[in-house]
């Protein structure tokens, strides 16, 4: 199959075609309008076989979660998704992979109502690239470095599924089937909180999304907002599933430093913590204090009322 023949089966897709989208798919650039009173929020993650998902996972899969993980960058700067752009290596043209491919393209792409502008392929080890562009009003974009002294740091969900579901996929972990089709799921097709982020506008002083581990990601928080962070492990919120798991210790690196959870991490003033929290509910979505801003830089943790000595942050690539 031809290169370009491939593009308009498999990977542009329709889905609807936005009125924003005046030129998408078909030429050198795609021809695009961005609504008055709205700045364009753009972010770009590359995903590589066997170091972001594990090749030989089913490829709708990899297809949501490549397009998730951008997509909540845009939901932790509040940003409302639109556009994508997909560039694709792969080794060989396989039928059968793309097919599969383009299913969980697709699905997501329209449950999200986003269209895909353009993008490109060519023959190489399997990656993904994503470039993801949303709108967000021109006074509200969140960023990681409002948070202030005395501000409580919440989240929006449980932490650590996804690092035990990928333990389970790996046979790392060996847990009734019930409870790793539940961990798989998180690990194989995060959704990520763009609802959430959208009702954090004007509310939350920071925020970021959990990519690498709440650690890793928080600590990013408090070097630009230039304070300390005082988290608590009894208030890190699990999942039914994370509880059933009798070691403690693989459930604590999980949760701190496994990353792919894709749940969103930002800090509030304690006035607006009510308001907030109603405002997250409105959309189907939890508000977990788990610590607080403070004076003494770095990210520190507490356990039984003792502060724990940090070794792994969370992923890092190099």
């Amino acid at each position: 199959m031809k290169e370009f023949e491939m593009i308009n089966r498999y990977l542009a897709i329709d889905s609807g075609n936005r009125k924003d989208v005046i030129k998408g798919v078909g030429d050198d650039c795609a021809l695009l309008k961005v609504p008055r009173g709205q700045r364009l929020a753009v972010s770009m993650d590359t995903l590589i076989a066997d170091v972001h998902f594990i090749a030989d996972s089913n490829a709708a899969d990899i297809a949501h979660k490549a397009v998730a993980v951008n997509l909540s960058d845009l939901a932790a700067c509040g940003a409302e998704p639109a556009w994508i752009t997909l560039s694709i290596s792969m080794p060989e043209f396989n039928e059968e992979w793309l097919a599969s491919f383009n299913k969980g393209l697709k699905r997501i792409v329209e449950f999200f109502g986003i269209q895909i502008i353009g993008g490109d392929t060519c023959r190489g080890p399997l990656s993904i690239t994503i470039q993801a562009h949303g709108f967000v009003p021109e006074a509200v974009f969140n960023t990681r470095s409002g948070a202030q002294v005395g501000e409580l740091v919440c989240v929006t969900g449980p932490l650590g599924d996804a690092a035990l579901g990928l333990m389970a996929a790996k046979n790392e972990l060996v847990v009734p089937p019930s409870i790793a089709s539940q961990l798989l799921k998180k690990y194989y097709t995060p959704y990520p909180r763009i609802a959430a982020g959208i009702a954090l506008r004007g509310r939350a002083t920071s925020g970021i999304d959990i990519s690498d581990g709440l650690l890793a990601d928080v600590s990013h928080i408090s070097g630009q907002s230039e304070v300390g962070v005082l988290l608590n492990w009894e208030d890190i919120p699990l999942s039914d599933a994370a509880k059933s798991i009798d070691d403690e210790e693989i459930v604590m690196k999980a949760a701190l430093s496994g990353g792919d959870d894709y749940e969103l991490c930002f800090t509030v003033r304690e006035s607006e913590l009510e308001a907030t929290r109603l405002a997250l509910e409105t959309v189907g979505t939890e508000c977990f204090p788990v610590g607080r801003v403070t004076g003494k830089a770095g990210v520190r943790l507490m356990y039984n009322k003792e502060e724990l000595e940090l070794e792994h942050m969370g992923y890092q690539h190099f």
